[in-house]
């Protein structure tokens, strides 16, 4: 279902979300620091009630159908970036960038993932006006995608570089230390870059990727590509402070592939049913209409989605308290090594990176 806002609406909520981006953006150049547990919870809560403000917005300008949209695009949007924000903690830890300067980085990676959304998102939208059998391979690709990421191995991601950063490792200068947060730096009188260069390349690649996911994702509950827009905009807000707050937590979520994987194929499901129910294809059903598949409501994916995520959550708690190990240890656990490492890194006597 097409719908349609009005157009002061849609053009003041961009004003406000680019206003509230800005000020974040400013807040972190201004005062780089690690953020506290109680900090960061804040944020999140802010955030998390900001998304639920603006659905019950929606439910006032415009109609329940549109709140119920939005709101199941952001949850869903929400659950793939969180699988998001479990690679970013690899590259940090990979790289060992500096805890004090990994929300700055934090940053660049969900503004990244922002532009090549947006681009997604024009270029979905005028597949689907032009196209309408692209439902069916936005389908075929979740259900993909929902079995690469239930079955898949994960325990080596982000083991081996990219193409991409070995061509950037091979021809760009790096130093073998970071400089605060600058990308240049002087060693020796030389004129290079730091590993933070590496570190943005290997953000933006995974941002890329990821939006392959989530943008046919969110286009199976909605195709309307303001409600796409804002619910990515709201799913990756917060989205830095959820990473200081979950911290390794997020590694010992064992069941949270298992969920995410089953919103992505229950979504693949209800793409190619929706593909069936419009099919004008002339090789299927003689190019008529599929009258017997069902249209799934927004509403009910929006039950699945809830259920999937909190049944993945509390299977992963429960499996992580069995093991022993306390949500506190396993937030921070491992915050002490990090430290040391960032010092190494910080005096200049940690391994080349780019060996």
């Amino acid at each position: 279902m097409h719908t349609a806002l009005p157009l002061w609406f849609e053009i003041g909520s961009f004003v406000v979300l680019l206003l509230i981006l800005a000020f974040d953006l400013l807040i972190i150049f201004k005062r780089p620091h690690i953020p506290s547990p109680r900090e960061s919870a804040l944020w999140v809560a802010f955030y998390v009630a900001l998304a639920l403000i603006f659905a019950l917005l929606m439910l006032v300008v415009g109609d329940a159908e549109h709140a119920g949209q939005f709101l199941a695009g952001w949850l869903t949007e929400y659950s793939l970036s969180i699988d998001n924000l479990f690679v970013f903690v690899i590259i940090m830890g990979r790289f060992a960038v500096p805890r004090k300067y990994q929300q700055e980085v934090l940053m660049v990676g969900i503004i990244l993932a922002l532009i090549f959304r947006g681009v997604f998102i024009l270029l979905g939208a005028g597949l689907i006006a032009s196209f309408s059998a692209i439902f069916y391979l936005f389908g075929a690709f979740l259900l993909w995608t929902a079995f690469n990421q239930a079955f898949g191995k994960h325990d080596d991601e982000g083991a081996e570089d990219s193409w991409f950063i070995k061509f950037a490792r091979k021809h760009l200068k790096v130093s073998t230390q970071y400089n605060g947060n600058k990308l240049r730096t002087v060693v020796d009188g030389r004129r290079m870059f730091t590993p933070l260069i590496i570190v943005f390349i290997a953000l933006g690649t995974t941002d890329l990727l990821f939006a392959l996911d989530s943008i046919p994702a969110i286009f199976g509950i909605t195709q309307s590509p303001f409600i796409v827009f804002t619910a990515n905009v709201f799913a990756l807000m917060g989205l830095r402070q959820l990473y200081f707050l979950l911290g390794h937590l997020l590694d010992k979520l064992v069941y949270l592939k298992y969920g995410i994987a089953f919103i992505l194929a229950f979504i693949g499901v209800k793409l190619v049913f929706h593909a069936m129910h419009e099919n004008e294809l002339p090789f299927i059903n003689g190019g008529e209409h599929i009258e017997w598949a069902p249209d799934i409501s927004t509403w009910t994916s929006l039950l699945v989605i809830v259920g999937a995520m909190v049944v993945a959550t509390i299977a992963s708690l429960v499996k992580l308290r069995m093991s022993g190990t306390s949500v506190a240890e396993a937030i921070h656990g491992d915050e002490s090594d990090e430290d040391e490492a960032e010092e190494t890194v910080v005096d200049g006597t940690q391994e080349d990176p780019r060996t």
